[in-house]
């Protein structure tokens, strides 16, 4: 009977089955490990516990004792790396991935899970990064997934022995329920578990916008490198294969606990900060309507008058006002204080005040020269956190129908009287300079009759200054076209909003808009 050459080409042959039955399933190799791995790390777990109760309490020989123990718990782990392995079978090794991928697909650098000094073999059970001090107790609440109680067991002891408060899960459904309905500052997490593993798991963890700030170490019996590069993918913070360094695992967890504080002390500054801001938008849309409620309501009779104001931002520096001096003669004016925010509308509210409660000190609130010398010398730019502002100021006689004016560095009033086929546009210039700026300034005064009929246009430079969505300026001869064809129309102001606002292409205009509209 002839003997066969080669006993590994036998279909008989033990080894040869073997590596025909991992070569029809790859899977199962990492498994075996796996089912290898894990009693090594609960029998590594505990015996390096008890070696440390034995040291404390002077117990020698029975730390020599646990010593060999796990010496030789430590020796059959290696010869399962060793042996069961692809490359002891001689199986097509894995592709190796370079590190210049992982760092691609993830913003997070993969970690050397075994920077452990050892001496002829054996681990000295210091970290490269540990301190040689005793470790002071940490402090956070941990939650434990894994589908073995043993695993879960040895894992919360040793963290529980570092001042960690933990919660323990059989699998990542239950965890996920636990997570839901309680704040915990880090998950361990263990891969191959029933129900829901470790992968499905962090991936759920990682989607939802309320759990995906936890971080998550996975720690299994798993050591490929493929499982190391999909947990990172995945958004893990670290991947510790078992059975675990206790330094390195304290050193791992230590420092997802000090990313998570002060991710914590982030949002707990932020929120006051987002508290902060609503109090004060709060407070600064009350000063708005209190700057607001210092404008006259619209009026029908004797004149109409009609006003829009929008501030570009919470708080403007743009005001209006109108009052009856007399029987005879109705002041109006608008002015406009550089800036925007809170120190322009306070400047604003002041002059307002003062010139609708006709508290000027002046001789005759009926003379624009006067009243706008007097504002000059009352607001200094100097005496006012150097801020200044423009006006223009109007009385209009109603027995005589004249009109009294005069400006401050402001915009030209627009007049229209009145035409056969379209009305006129008349330019009441403002000549006078800005209020403020040199005590003791004259300004001119100039007069001109209204016809009936006729409307004035009194605004700020807001309501031109517009800048399109591409950056170039509206061309000031459009507000005049518009307003010599809507001049007529009652809901001109607004209609003039919202063109500016389309041809800004935003809900907001660059600065404060103020139109104020009398119709003679």
């Amino acid at each position: 009977m002839s003997q066969n050459p080669n006993p590994l080409q036998s279909p008989t042959d033990p080894k040869r089955l073997l590596e025909l039955a991992f070569e029809a399933n790859a899977d199962l190799l990492s498994h075996v490990r796996h089912e290898f791995r894990t009693p090594l790390n609960q029998i590594l777990g505990y015996g390096e516990m008890l070696e440390e109760d034995a040291e404390s309490a002077g117990q020698t020989s029975v730390v020599s004792d646990l010593q060999r123990i796990q010496k030789a718990s430590r020796r059959l782990l290696e010869l399962v790396d060793t042996h069961l392995t692809t490359k002891f079978l001689k199986l097509p090794p894995v592709e190796p991935v370079e590190s210049s991928e992982v760092n691609r697909s993830s913003n997070r650098s993969y970690v050397d899970p075994h920077p452990v000094e050892k001496t002829n073999g054996k681990s000295t059970g210091k970290s490269m990064d540990a301190s040689p001090d005793a470790p002071n107790p940490m402090v956070g609440r941990i939650l434990v997934v894994d589908d073995q109680p043993t695993n879960r067991d040895v894992l919360v002891r040793r963290l529980q022995r570092n001042g960690l408060q933990t919660s323990v899960a059989e699998n990542g459904a239950v965890a996920l329920s636990m997570v839901d309905t309680g704040a915990f500052d880090l998950v361990l997490l263990d891969i191959m578990m029933p129900v829901m593993d470790g992968y499905e798991t962090l991936i759920r963890l990682k989607s939802n916008e309320a759990t995906c700030h936890i971080p998550v170490i996975m720690i299994s019996a798993l050591d490929e490198l493929e499982s190391v590069i999909r947990c990172i993918e995945a958004g893990a913070e670290d991947y510790l294969p078992k059975p675990f360094d206790p330094t390195l695992l304290r050193a791992r967890i230590s420092a997802c606990l000090e990313k998570k504080a002060m991710r914590d002390k982030e949002q707990n500054y932020l929120q006051q900060i987002l508290q902060t801001q609503k109090r004060l938008t709060h407070e600064l849309e009350e000063a708005e309507e209190y700057l607001r409620s210092l404008f006259p309501v619209p009026v029908e009779t004797p004149l109409q008058v009609t006003w829009k104001h929008q501030s570009c931002s919470e708080l403007g520096g743009d005001a209006l006002g109108y009052h009856w001096i007399d029987k005879s003669h109705l002041a109006m004016y608008v002015l406009d204080v550089c800036g925007h925010g809170v120190g322009a509308s306070l400047l604003s509210a002041t002059a307002i005040n003062v010139l609708r409660s006709g508290s000027l000190p002046v001789s005759d609130m009926r003379q624009p020269a006067d009243v706008l010398g007097t504002l000059n010398n009352m607001f200094l730019i100097e005496q006012q956190n150097n801020r200044f502002f423009t006006i223009w100021y109007g009385v209009y006689n109603i027995e005589t129908r004249t009109l009294r004016y005069g400006g401050a560095g402001h915009p030209a009033a627009m007049l229209f009287t009145p035409g056969e086929q379209r009305p006129s546009l008349h330019r009441l210039k403002s000549t006078g300079a800005i209020i403020g700026i040199i005590e003791g300034m004259d300004y001119d005064q100039l007069t001109c009759s209204v016809p009936e009929g006729s409307h004035l246009v009194v605004l700020t430079d807001g309501c031109f200054e517009v800048i399109h969505g591409d950056g170039s300026m509206m061309d000031a001869e459009v507000l005049d076209h518009f307003l010599l064809e809507h001049i007529q129309d009652n809901d001109m102001a607004e209609a003039w909003f919202l063109e500016c606002q389309r041809r800004r292409g935003d809900t907001t205009l660059d600065d404060d808009f103020t139109l104020l509209r009398i119709r003679f």
